[in-house]
């Protein structure tokens, strides 16, 4: 998701380049990921962030503990820090780098990498206007950005920070479905592509409940209405509000560890 980040702030603004600082666990690889960038690379997480007005920690919620205490002393007041660990709330970084650090909780998707990202970002207890300001607008080069309350935020990893996934997953079935009536797999997948561009495109375009468009197109007796029997039966719908509620309830359990329990409450609970 850094890299993703990397590439499409680049790819919009690249007269940032000489600003940005990136590191990782294991800088040579990370070299090896992002040769062509003109990024410089630190050897550690403290080199990266010395100086630095706005940091991105684009780390797992596992690993992010380490990497607060790495970062801490190195950040001077007024730096605004952007976490995208899923499910790690805003007060473990707030209580992780101390005061006078502004802390937002972000959101995006891999699309990111073609400036299509769709991003959530909650603000903290800390955060200032300033620290939202630089958020979205660093964020907003690689996509749309919208800001809710954090308890949203889990719901928004469930939606649209996995929902790629799901979307690959349509596009893959759509462009074996027309290879099996006959269409080339260059065919069938840029028309499937296209179509559901298209269709998103009308959407927002349109302003209207997708369900009012699809009524449009299901004539009697047609082709889309026969369709969409087979897709009701197949509970096509279903699965799609199981798996976000499955991957909001992922986001869910990898940010409890981070939240206080009720007294008396047992580990597990």
């Amino acid at each position: 998701m850094g890299l993703a980040l990397v590439r499409g702030i680049l790819t919009v603004a690249p007269e940032i380049a000489p600003h940005l600082v990136v590191s990782s666990r294991e800088a040579g690889s990370l070299r090896e990921r992002i040769r062509g960038l003109d990024v410089r690379v630190a050897e550690t997480n403290l080199e990266a962030v010395k100086g630095a007005q706005l940091v991105v920690l684009a780390v797992k919620p596992q690993i992010l503990p380490s990497v607060l205490a790495q970062v801490k002393d190195a950040l001077a007041p007024g730096t605004t820090v952007v976490s995208i660990a899923a499910g790690v709330p805003t007060t473990v970084l707030e209580e992780g780098l101390g005061p006078g650090i502004g802390v937002v909780r972000a959101m995006p998707n891999v699309a990111a990498s073609v400036q299509a990202s769709a991003t959530a970002i909650a603000r903290g207890k800390t955060t200032r206007p300033v620290d939202l300001e630089r958020a979205r607008s660093l964020l907003s080069t690689v996509g749309m950005v919208v800001e809710v309350d954090e308890e949203l935020m889990d719901a928004v990893t469930g939606l649209s920070g996995t929902g790629p996934l799901y979307l690959f997953l349509i596009l893959e079935g759509l462009s074996d479905a027309g290879v099996k009536v006959g269409l080339s797999r260059a065919t069938s997948t840029e028309l499937a592509i296209q179509t559901l561009v298209g269709a998103a495109q009308l959407v927002r375009a349109t302003g209207e409940h997708p369900a009012k468009l699809r009524d449009l197109v299901t004539s009697p007796g047609g082709t889309a209405i026969t369709a969409l029997h087979s897709l009701e039966k197949s509970g096509l719908k279903a699965m799609l509000l199981d798996a976000v509620e499955a991957a909001t309830k992922r986001s869910q359990e990898l940010g409890a560890k981070w939240r206080p329990r009720p007294p008396g409450e047992l580990p597990g609970h």
